[in-house]
């Protein structure tokens, strides 16, 4: 497949970069979900210390119900925030995955193509029929990668769409159950 140690050596050394840069991505991701989970835990627990403090001052058992009901909502909408948050992550790197390997795809695509074209001009005659097959097959590989690749660009544009309505939903759910609480105790 390479003509030259120097095409080869090349070769190699686009497939370590394409290698590093995946690993680096996978270690910026790490690193990401490793600083928010950190702050997230530092988070929750001055709100509970906060929370304690507050449900610990309430007079009475209906001012204790009013400050739960009152501290409801922050708490969902921490909760929401984490969990979108992780999901940005997720679809940040998994869309730095995907430039990758359609770049490598892209690379490889031209390589056979390449090699196609010099094999056809030393090729015996009536060989360019299989040579015209193999091209097809090439071109009918792309096409299906191609539309996997919308398609699945497609479910993560719906998924993300239905995360959002449901943590519209959660968080507007919680604020009203919020409400009702606080006007039964008051």
């Amino acid at each position: 497949m390479f003509a030259t140690p120097e095409q080869f050596a090349a070769a190699n050394k686009a497939a370590v970069e394409s290698l590093l840069n995946l690993a680096n991505t996978a270690l910026a991701s790490a690193e990401r979900v490793a600083a928010l989970n950190l702050n997230t835990a530092r988070s929750v627990l001055e709100d509970s210390v906060s929370n304690t403090k507050a449900l610990l001052g309430a007079k009475d058992a209906q001012e204790a119900i009013s400050v739960q009901a009152t501290l409801a909502q922050p708490n969902v909408e921490k909760a929401v925030a984490y969990s979108r948050s992780v999901y940005e992550i997720s679809a940040q790197t998994q869309e730095e995955f995907a430039k990758v390997l359609e770049a490598q795809f892209g690379g490889f695509q031209k390589q056979v193509a390449d090699l196609l074209d010099k094999a056809a001009k030393s090729a015996p005659a009536g060989s360019d029929v299989a040579v015209a097959a193999v091209k097809s097959a090439i071109a009918a590989a792309t096409s299906a990668f191609d539309s996997m690749n919308k398609a699945a660009k497609q479910v993560a544009e719906i998924t993300e769409a239905n995360v959002a309505a449901a943590t519209n939903a959660t968080v507007k759910a919680v604020g009203a159950t919020a409400t009702a609480g606080k006007k039964k105790a008051a």
